[in-house]
């Protein structure tokens, strides 16, 4: 790890008392605060870490004896950005091989690597919606136990699909199977054991698809692909669990019958009527718009090797969700913020923010939705999402304004994560005197 501008400093207390001390204490000397709960920017703030955890906040705070000083005093400092769309134990690469040429082994093998990528890019916190095999369970529990580096995770373990849906395998010879887990369902019954059966090996949240999607070979893009029974029965089932549901929905009548059902997410939203944007008002529905994806879809489809159709899709989509997911916006809608990243390379999450900006959103409150927002709707806000006593210590560092430019959260030089420094580039540092 690298350590260019971490000022250690010993106090009075001796070697034996220092050691003594069952947490370690950690003072950062923030420039510029970015205080997302009160959308300002607060200047000379001092941050007093315990442990995992931030005990103060406030200009002036005295070292303690044996804390380390991190100076930041040349940065602008924010709450760890949260990502709550990704599937962190896969990444895009060429169609057929990542869908017949690699197991679920492959997928946890390669999921610490993008775990740190994602870290190191300033993800402290993610939602993971959909895995193989319960690789996302396995990778949080590493996670959690200081194994491996990572973010925290929130994870859905197998996303539930209706047969021949946008979570099943379609469009290839019937005799082809696969010996493993999958989240295919039909009716209540099936539906309510599933999400047991999902809950009972580590799922956070339940994520199902409510329509059809772009990587995947249905005629549609769209179409719905649950009934209105079925999906209450998700979001009754999830809730008696004690866990939200998120919903994969492009298409507006499954974005509809999604919103009545109580869904806490819609996922994507491209083609969002303003019924569905009403509705989402009404019931107080989050947006998680992944915007950046589509047009990732496209530029690789190539390189990926993706079936023409699914490349068509991803155009189709293009040409229409900007004006659909503005309406959203301009309406406020909750937004939280969320990426579609494993579709495209992990450590590439901040590209979203450049497009939230697009669709209306200020840079404070496109950084609000990967804060405070993303936070709520992962029923995290007392420990996630701002910079503030009692929550985690969980921070980044950027060398330039992101209010006045907001894609310098695509190159984070400074990561924390329960007060632990992961990523400590030079850039943030003070210059040489």
């Amino acid at each position: 790890m690298k350590t260019f501008f971490i000022l250690l400093t010993a106090g009075s207390l001796s070697v034996a008392t220092a050691l003594a001390q069952t947490k370690p204490v950690t003072l950062i000397k923030a420039g510029h605060l970015v205080d997302v709960v009160a959308g300002t920017v607060l200047d000379d703030q001092m941050i007093l870490i315990e442990g995992d955890t931030i005990k103060a906040v406030a200009p002036g705070i005295q070292r303690p004896g044996p804390a380390t000083v991190v100076d930041l005093s040349h940065a602008w400092v924010l709450p760890g950005l949260i990502d709550c769309h990704t599937h962190i134990t896969a990444e895009s690469e060429n169609y057929y091989d990542d869908t017949f040429r690699k197991s679920p082994i492959d997928r946890a093998i390669y999921a610490h690597v993008f775990a740190r990528r994602t870290l190191e890019a300033g993800f402290t916190t993610c939602r993971d919606v959909g895995s193989a095999e319960f690789v996302d369970v396995a990778l949080k529990k590493a996670i959690d136990a200081g194994k491996i580096p990572g973010p925290r995770l929130f994870v859905a373990a197998h996303a539930l699909s209706a047969t021949g849906g946008h979570a099943d395998l379609s469009g290839f010879s019937p005799y082809l199977r696969f010996d493993n887990f999958d989240g295919v369902v039909n009716g209540v019954d099936e539906i309510r054991k599933k999400v047991r059966w999902n809950i009972k090996y580590g799922a956070d949240v339940i994520k199902f698809t409510a329509t059809a999607g772009v990587l995947s070979e249905e005629e549609s893009v769209g179409a719905p692909q649950f009934s209105a029974e079925e999906m209450k029965a998700i979001v009754e089932e999830a809730a008696m669990w004690g866990r939200k549901v998120a919903a994969h929905a492009h298409g507006a009548e499954g974005i509809k019958r999604a919103v009545r059902a109580g869904v806490a997410s819609i996922e994507h939203g491209s083609l969002i009527d303003e019924e569905g944007v009403a509705l989402m008002k009404q019931h107080g529905t989050f947006l998680v718009p992944t915007v950046y994806v589509g047009y990732a879809v496209e530029e690789h489809a190539r390189e990926w090797r993706l079936p023409e159709k699914l490349a068509e899709k991803a155009r189709s989509l293009n040409a229409s969700k900007t004006d659909c997911l503005r309406k959203a916006v301009q309406a406020g809608v909750k937004i939280a913020y969320g990426t579609d990243a494993g579709v495209f390379p992990h450590g590439e999450n901040a590209k979203d923010f450049r497009y939230l900006v697009e669709l209306g959103l200020t840079p404070m409150q496109a950084i609000q939705a990967a804060t405070t927002g993303a936070a709520e709707l992962l029923g995290q806000a007392q420990k996630l999402g701002s910079v503030q006593a009692g929550k985690y210590a969980d921070l980044v560092g950027v060398s330039s304004d992101p209010l006045q430019d907001i894609s310098v959260l695509e190159k984070i030089p400074f990561v924390m994560k329960g007060g632990v420094v992961y990523k400590n580039d030079p850039k943030t540092s003070p210059p040489e005197r």
